[in-house]
């Protein structure tokens, strides 16, 4: 009996890993009506989340998933299955050069989120949709060799750890571009056998945003330079969880199913000052 009023009341499901300020900002504007799944690497962020959604009338779970364990994302995959088909997939968790060596950096924001996609691109169901956030930090590398895009591109994931270019790594900030980079490369790789499923599937990069990743940096190390960059940038302002939030939105509605395979910056400017305008001095000092 209760078996059969599970299956019954089984619903469309939100996958969000991260429980941070954006993507607590895109589940907001995607998940009503609809089970939100909530998974952190430090489960008592992702129940505060859920508290919070639940009382603003969201339907929620939680669980703990480390984004660098294929073990713990295969888990997350049956949680979410288990309560109905996955509509939608949103992947903001991360760790900042500020917050982890380089290693950890490859381990959870390159080999995670390429283990995520090959998985939730499995079971992603008719109509669904994926968001993957990358960086603005991403855009800043240089134009990379031809071998090495297809390479972080197309990879099996139990070897991107292992590519030579990757191992000589040995700056946080060069990870987590190069971490980034591969998001949006995976992402294009990706959205084929997304679409072969009728799913749309994309990254977004977005600039300084303020959530308390962003304030780690603005209060770390580099924080001098991130205030000059914000001085330096078209919009002059950071932006907002929110802000983001809409675009995802988009993204992953009826009106953005002609959108896959493709990042998307929101940065007020700061790639194009970076390359062209007056940030073009930070192509010395990162």
């Amino acid at each position: 009996m209760h078996e059969a009023a599970r299956i019954m009341n089984r619903q469309e499901t939100i996958v969000l890993i991260g429980a941070g300020s954006i993507g607590q900002a895109i589940a907001r504007r995607v998940a009503a009506g609809r089970h939100l799944v909530l998974a952190d690497y430090n489960e008592a962020n992702a129940r505060l989340a859920a508290k919070t959604l639940e009382e603003a009338g969201f339907d929620c779970s939680v669980t703990r998933c480390d984004l660098g364990s294929r073990t713990d994302i295969c888990a997350l995959v049956e949680h979410a299955t288990a309560r109905g088909p996955v509509k939608g997939v949103i992947n903001a968790a991360g760790v900042s050069p500020s917050q982890a060596p380089v290693t950890e950096i490859l381990r959870v924001d390159l080999y995670g989120t390429s283990v995520l996609l090959e998985e939730f691109g499995k079971v992603i169901a008719e109509g669904g949709s994926g968001i993957i956030i990358a960086s603005q930090s991403g855009h800043r590398l240089p134009a990379l060799p031809e071998e090495q895009n297809s390479a972080l591109a197309t990879t099996p994931c139990e070897g991107l750890l292992a590519l030579p270019f990757l191992r000589e790594i040995t700056d946080t900030l060069k990870a987590y571009q190069y971490s980034k980079r591969c998001n949006v490369l995976r992402v294009m790789m990706e959205a084929t056998r997304w679409g072969r499923r009728g799913a749309t599937l994309n990254s977004i990069s977005p600039g300084i945003i303020i959530t308390p990743l962003a304030n780690d940096e603005l209060h770390g190390p580099r924080k001098d330079g991130y205030l000059r960059m914000i001085e330096g940038m078209p919009a002059r302002r950071a932006g907002t969880p929110d802000e983001v939030g809409d675009l995802a939105a988009f993204l992953m509605s009826s009106r953005g199913r002609f959108i896959s395979g493709t990042d998307l910056l929101i940065d007020g400017g700061c790639t194009a000052s970076y390359w062209y305008g007056d940030l073009q001095y930070l192509k010395t000092t990162h």
